[in-house]
């Protein structure tokens, strides 16, 4: 059976919000980019940065050859998003965790708009872009506080070499984060996947693991994706216009 493609809220849709207990949303760049976040991704060989595509430029094998190059990068990045702020569906959501009595957010997004926004134990599955870690030690630092140029800042710690703390290209998900959200996905009533193309594995796997326990699954985006035929129901339009209007 085909999910019905909606633009409003249907009555069973509203039921379900007013007796679950156990929700989990997963979020993909969709969100981010009602925010004026630049994805970067999706054009094929287009250079992104000093002649070079996304897909090299965030690459564990770019982190071996050119580790400044990386950090020059991601300081690029970290300029384009600082003035950005959350937008209403990262709102929400932050306010979506007091209405549940036990509530997930998954994020696939780098960018930690939704800790800005309010959103607590938020599972990271590719890391946070304001974060780094200790190729050493592996310990982790905020680099909001770190002042370096274009240069490689060393870890507090043991005085060795730091690296975004994000998932690159080549790269497994963090320990343990991806296990922590199979594992509420496998117990939740209530999945929305808001922003996401559901394309890139494992982190598309969640709402497949959530749907096959039995919860009811809802995808939120201006367009059908690969995952739209295993919902139950298909909200079409911005993130930020549907999500204020779920609150019970």
């Amino acid at each position: 059976m085909q999910p019905q493609i909606r633009s409003l809220i249907s009555d069973k849709l509203r039921q379900k919000i007013s007796h679950a207990n156990n929700v989990l949303v997963m979020t993909g760049a969709g969100v981010s980019a009602e925010s004026g976040v630049p994805t970067f991704r999706g054009g094929g060989n287009t250079t992104v940065w000093k002649g070079l595509p996304f897909e090299v430029i965030s690459s564990a094998g770019m982190l071996e050859r050119d580790l400044p190059a990386v950090w020059e990068w991601f300081n690029y990045r970290r300029g384009l998003l600082a003035a950005l702020k959350p937008n209403p569906a990262h709102e929400a959501i932050a306010r979506w965790q007091k209405l549940f009595s036990d509530f997930t957010l998954v994020t696939q997004n780098i960018d930690g708009l939704h800790q800005a926004a309010g959103s607590r134990n938020v599972v990271e599955l590719h890391g946070n872009i304001w974060r780094a870690r200790c190729f050493d030690c592996g310990s982790r630092h905020d680099v909001r506080e770190l002042k370096f140029d274009n240069s490689v800042p060393v870890c507090f710690d043991c005085g060795g070499n730091l690296r975004p703390d994000v998932v690159l290209f080549g790269e497994m998900l963090p320990a343990g984060a991806f296990e922590t959200a199979a594992m509420k996905a496998q117990t939740c009533e209530l999945c929305f996947v808001v922003g996401t193309s559901a394309v890139v594995y494992p982190a598309a796997s969640i709402p497949e693991i959530a749907r096959a326990a039995g919860a009811y699954l809802v995808e939120v985006n201006p367009e059908a994706t690969p995952l739209s035929r295993l919902c139950d129901e298909l909200l079409t339009g911005k993130a930020g216009e549907i999500l204020p209007r779920l609150e019970r």
